[in-house]
């Protein structure tokens, strides 16, 4: 049996939610200069952001178990929600002095 040996044929493969100039540019721009300075915001955001991806569950089907991974980081703006998310968590733990573990997974 032959050893198989892979390589991609494109030199500058990244992974899909990587930062590469787009139209989605202004809109990671704009999500990363979003600063958590109100109480309220902060909720807010910490309670429509989940902690972890949503879609990520297992289906009985037939008798069989079917995992459906999670599908979150396919989003292009996931690290851009994820850290909009931790600066939402940073300013109600540190500024607030509130007890953040509501919203931890």
């Amino acid at each position: 049996m032959a050893s198989m040996h892979h390589s991609h044929t494109q030199p500058n493969y990244h992974p899909p939610n990587y930062k590469s100039p787009g139209i989605l540019k202004p809109l990671r721009h704009l999500l990363d200069g979003i600063q958590v300075r109100n109480y309220r915001l902060a909720h807010l955001l910490c309670q429509l952001i989940p902690c972890c991806c949503p879609f990520e569950q297992d289906i009985n089907l037939f008798g069989r178990t079917f995992h459906i991974p999670a599908l979150c980081k396919l989003n292009p703006l996931y690290d851009e929600f994820v850290a909009l998310r931790f600066r939402a968590l940073s300013y109600l733990a540190d500024e607030c002095s509130e007890d953040v573990t509501q919203y931890i997974c």
